[in-house]
């Protein structure tokens, strides 16, 4: 059960590395970011003591490819990827800002719809709504980006009251956010999946909003089996899902979530391997392909660092 947890490399010209829940990113001189997708896995804001195999891989390869297929909407950061877990592209600088969009009444929006909340980010919400019920039209929730703790949710109005984006790149965010929404919807149907809800973060760079980060994978979105949606939706039953959700769920489940005095439960080898088996089970959903597990039986550490020297020679 090979799973990278931790990183540290000193790459050529390397001038700054940030070690994110998930990813580390490692700036090069003053214009590029080496983002490795490491396999520790983060839920209600903390790390699980173990790491889940090949979980980077499937993220950063579903990344990939839904930013290859979205960069007609929308300029995005990614030159390349270099290793399974890695992506390389440009530096921008990000905006304080999630901007997370749902198509469903569903995960922390229903928790607060149930508990009587009807405004969620200055969004007005409708009386009557069930559980996991489509909304009439996708609903933008942002919410603050914090250095450390819980990310805060915050209104449009807000974020530009307090000059954490300017009216006219707010506008260019909506913008994008539904467009790449819609997209992303659009092939997850393709796929016999729902895109229940995702975020999306963007950066400038040159004057020029971009998408950055990561986008669609099942750490930042949720999605529904299409199949059996309605019949399930009707008689109140959960939804067949694959998304980190059911990480939550089961920590709940157990009694965490990360309130103090809560006891972490103890991730056993067979519950990191079922983890493991849904992040391929989406990525092979998601992409229509079958998972190619990148060799984890050396040393996965050296093998990004080989892989990843070797582009960026080749790159100067």
């Amino acid at each position: 059960m090979a799973a990278l947890t931790k990183t540290d490399f000193s790459f050529e010209n390397q001038t700054n590395v940030y070690h994110g829940k998930v990813r580390d990113v490692y700036t090069i001189g003053d214009d590029l970011m080496v983002m490795v997708a490491t396999d520790r896995i983060s839920a209600f804001d903390v790390i699980l003591p173990k790491g889940i195999p090949y979980k980077g891989q499937c993220l950063n390869q579903i990344a990939a490819s839904f930013l290859d297929a979205t960069a007609d909407i929308v300029p995005n950061w990614k030159l390349a990827t270099p290793d399974p877990m890695v992506t390389v592209g440009y530096k921008a600088e990000g905006f304080r800002v999630e901007m997370i969009i749902r198509g469903y009444l569903t995960g922390s929006a229903w928790r607060e719809y149930k508990n009587g909340c009807r405004e969620l980010c200055g969004v007005k919400l409708p009386e009557g709504m069930r559980e996991n019920e489509r909304f009439p039209e996708p609903i933008i929730t942002p919410t603050t980006k914090a250095e450390e703790g819980h990310d805060e949710n915050i209104s449009a109005e807000e974020i530009i009251a307090q000059g954490l984006v300017s009216k006219e790149d707010w506008e260019t965010m909506v913008k994008y956010t539904r467009a790449l929404f819609a997209r992303g919807s659009e092939i997850a149907a393709s796929k016999g999946l729902i895109l229940v809800d995702t975020k999306y973060e963007f950066g400038k760079r040159d004057g020029q909003v971009i998408l950055i980060d990561e986008i669609h994978t099942p750490d930042s979105s949720r999605y529904f089996y299409a199949e059996g949606y309605e019949e399930k939706f009707e008689k109140g039953e959960p939804q067949k899902q694959l998304s980190k959700e059911f990480v939550r769920q089961w920590l709940i489940d157990h009694d965490f979530m990360n309130r103090e005095g809560d006891v972490m439960p103890e991730i056993t080898d067979e519950y990191a391997q079922s983890v493991s088996d849904r992040y391929i089970e989406l990525y092979e959903h998601i992409t229509g392909t079958k998972f190619a597990p990148a060799d984890s039986e050396g040393d996965i550490a050296a093998r990004i660092e080989r892989n990843v020297a070797g582009w960026l020679s080749n790159h100067k």
